[in-house]
């Protein structure tokens, strides 16, 4: 489960960037955006998080994911198609002159501080 160590670089992140910002308080929430084809199991990334968190400055946050789906984008037929899964044709024409567009991100998007 290599989501272990995903939480456990997003944890350093957050306390980097808590550094940096010079914050002092507790840090109540996190927002995150992982695409739906990124390859990454939410839910692992949750029970990650709970077992990760305590004693670390996201003790106690609320961990908020959001999943973006992917495109598929036609050049043939210019049919745009949002996708849970990967494609290799066009669901509309069945071209193979497709690309795909977003859904495999992973960003921290935001962190939220109750400043004391």
């Amino acid at each position: 489960m290599h989501e272990v160590s995903i939480v456990e670089a997003l944890i350093e992140q957050v306390e980097g960037e808590v550094e940096r910002a010079g914050a002092s308080g507790q840090v109540t929430r996190l927002g995150l955006s992982i695409g739906r084809l990124s390859g990454v199991q939410v839910d692992s990334i949750r029970f990650a998080f709970e077992l990760l968190a305590p004693g670390t400055v996201v003790e106690g946050a609320t961990l908020e994911i959001e999943e973006p789906p992917a495109e598929c984008v036609c050049a043939a037929c210019g049919a745009r198609t949002e996708l849970d899964e990967l494609c290799l044709e066009c669901p509309a024409c069945e071209s193979h002159e497709i690309s795909i567009e977003g859904g495999r991100e992973m960003l921290l998007q935001t962190i939220d501080v109750d400043e004391v």
